[in-house]
């Protein structure tokens, strides 16, 4: 009897923490640019979907993430693992092209709750900015 009153705490205890780490984890969902004032540029509404614009590509392009989904507008990808460290998050995603398929390592770093880095592992100064569009 006196296992199972220290088991229901501890049992508590963990579900807490894994909660707090869930609650703390990084919000990918939604469309993203290099630049926020070309959102308008880069996507565009076509009923309830959201997409790519003819010439977005001209103004830095872009991606969209919808749950395990990451989709560009040459590439659509599904998020095989995701590990969240901190601020950074290393995603491991199944991705086709019209072309090929293949699997893609992307490393993103936090820097406000509408602006990540793309690190790019062993070439430290290589970085690419992304700023989440707003809703529309």
């Amino acid at each position: 009897m006196g296992s199972l009153k220290l088991v229901t705490p501890c049992a508590t205890l963990i579900s807490l923490v894994v909660m707090v780490v869930g609650a703390n984890a990084l919000d990918l969902n939604g469309a993203w640019v290099s630049d926020a004032d070309n959102c308008s540029k880069v996507f565009a509404r076509k009923g309830t979907q959201l997409g790519f614009t003819d010439m977005s590509d001209v103004y830095g392009g872009g991606f969209i993430v919808d749950g395990d989904q990451i989709v560009g507008k040459f590439a659509h990808c599904r998020i095989k693992a995701r590990k969240d460290s901190g601020p950074t998050v290393n995603l491991v995603a199944a991705c086709a092209t019209d072309m090929m398929l293949s699997s893609v390592q992307f490393s993103l770093k936090e820097l406000d709750a509408n602006s990540i880095i793309r690190q790019f592992p062993g070439m430290e100064d290589m970085e690419i900015r992304y700023q989440r569009c707003p809703a529309s």
